[in-house]
C-alpha cells in the first residue's frame, strides 16, 4: 500500500475518534446510555427496529436541481456518514431524485468502506423523475418503478433495500400501480419493506388493503404539525412506523441560524425560495429559537437537540431524519434521541408555539405549506 493512501486512512480514524469522544461529551450527562447503544423503536409492525436518530442525505445531493441545498463537500458528507454510522446510528435515508442520484452514489461510497456486519439498514424512495432543466416531475408507473429500483441498488451497491418508498403520491391516480410493482420487487427479494412519504391519510387508506403500508414519511417539526391531526393517530392505530423528515425546519430550528445566514444562502439553495425563511415569517422562527434556548442551556446539551426531543416525545414517531453534511452536525445532533422531556419544558414550547401562531395570524401568513 502506498504510504501516502496509508497515512490518509490513519488520519480519517484519528480525526473520527476525536469526533466520537466530543459527541459522548454532548449526549446528556448519562454517557453509559451512549456506550451501551442508542435507543431503538419498532418501525409499525415490521421486524426493523431503528434507531431514534436516522441519518439524512435530502442535502448532500448538491445544489444543480429544483430542490437542492447548495453545493457540497462529498468527502465532508461521506465522513459525516460514516460518523453517524460510528456512533451507532442503524439507518440512512435517501432518494434517488436526491441530485438525481448523488445521494445515493454518496451513501454507497460510504458503504463500501464498511464491514458488512456493521452496515446500517438503508432506505430509499421512487417516483420523483429529473427533468432537463432540473425541475421534477412525478412518475409512477410500474416499469419506471421497476427501474428507478434497480438504478438506486445499483448506486447504494446493495443487494436489497430495506426500506422502499413512494416519494410522494404524484400523480394520484397511479399510487396503487406503483405499490404493486414495489410487491413485486419484494417478491422478487430487491426491497425487504414498503413505505410511503408524504401520504395523506385517504392515500395511505388505498394502498392497505392492496398491502401493509409499513411506513409513513411525512415532515414534523415544532413549526410543521399539521400531522398531529389525522396522520399520527391513523399511524398508531394501523400500525404504521413514523420516520420524519425536517424535525428541525431544514435547519432553521439548530440554534445556529440567523437572518444574516438566511440572506447569504445560495441561489442554488432551494431555502432561499421557502417563506419560512424570509420576513416576515423568519423573524418569527427565530424568535421561537430564542424563547426556547434556555432550556437546552439549562439541560448542558447543544439547542439542535431540542426539537428532535420534542418531536420524539410522540410515541407514533419511530425516528427522526436528520440531515448530515458533516461530522460536526451529527455530533451535534445525536444526543436528541434519548433527551425525554419535562412537562414543564413542553409547556414552554408550547407557550413559544402560541405566541408564534398568533402573530402570524395577525400578519396573515396562515399558510405554511406541508414541507
Amino acid at each position: 500500500m502506498c504510504w501516502v493512501a496509508w497515512l490518509g486512512g490513519a488520519l480519517e480514524n484519528f480525526t473520527r475518534g476525536l469526533w466520537i469522544a466530543k459527541a459522548k461529551s454532548l449526549t446528556s450527562g448519562n454517557k453509559n446510555s451512549f456506550l451501551e447503544g442508542m435507543q431503538k423503536r419498532s418501525l409499525g409492525r415490521t421486524d426493523l427496529k431503528l434507531t431514534t436518530i436516522g441519518i439524512g442525505t435530502w442535502a448532500i445531493g448538491g445544489g444543480d436541481w429544483s430542490f437542492g441545498w447548495g453545493d457540497q463537500d462529498e468527502q465532508e458528507a461521506i465522513a459525516g456518514i460514516k460518523m453517524g454510522v460510528d456512533l451507532g446510528v442503524n439507518w440512512i435515508d435517501t432518494a434517488a431524485i436526491y441530485g438525481d442520484g448523488a445521494s445515493e452514489l454518496l451513501v454507497g461510497k460510504a458503504l463500501r468502506d464498511m464491514p458488512g456486519s456493521e452496515r446500517p439498514l438503508v432506505a430509499t424512495k421512487c417516483g420523483r423523475i429529473m427533468q432537463q432543466d432540473a425541475s421534477v416531475k412525478g412518475r409512477l408507473k410500474k416499469e419506471s418503478v421497476i427501474r428507478e429500483c434497480e438504478a438506486s441498488l445499483q448506486r447504494l451497491g446493495v443487494e436489497c433495500i430495506d426500506l422502499y418508498q413512494i416519494h410522494w403520491p404524484d400523480p394520484d391516480e397511479d399510487i396503487e400501480e406503483a405499490w404493486s410493482a414495489m410487491m413485486t420487487l419484494r417478491e422478487e427479494g430487491k426491497i425487504r419493506e414498503m413505505g410511503v412519504s408524504n401520504h395523506s391519510v385517504e392515500q395511505l387508506e388505498r394502498l392497505q388493503p392492496i398491502q401493509p403500508v409499513a411506513s409513513l414519511q411525512p415532515p414534523y417539526s415544532m413549526l410543521n404539525r399539521e400531522v398531529e391531526e389525522e396522520h399520527l393517530p391513523y399511524c398508531e392505530k394501523n400500525g404504521v412506523g413514523v420516520v420524519c423528515y425536517s424535525p428541525m425546519m431544514k435547519g432553521l430550528l439548530t440554534g445556529a441560524f440567523s437572518r444574516e445566514r438566511a440572506e447569504a444562502l445560495s441561489e442554488k439553495d432551494h431555502r432561499s425560495r421557502d417563506p419560512k425563511f424570509t420576513a416576515p415569517q423568519l423573524e418569527l422562527n427565530l424568535e421561537v429559537v430564542e424563547s426556547i434556548r434556555p432550556l437546552a442551556d439549562e439541560a448542558g446539551r447543544p439547542m439542535a437537540q431540542l426539537p428532535l426531543a420534542w418531536v420524539l416525545r410522540r410515541p407514533e414517531l419511530t425516528s427522526a431524519i436528520v440531515g448530515v453534511r458533516n461530522p460536526s452536525q451529527i455530533e451535534q445532533t445525536l444526543g436528541g434521541g434519548d433527551w425525554i422531556l419535562t412537562g414543564e419544558e413542553l409547556d414552554v414550547v408550547e407557550g413559544a408555539l402560541r405566541v408564534r401562531e398568533k402573530k402570524l395570524a395577525l400578519l396573515g401568513e396562515t399558510n405554511q405549506g406541508w414541507v
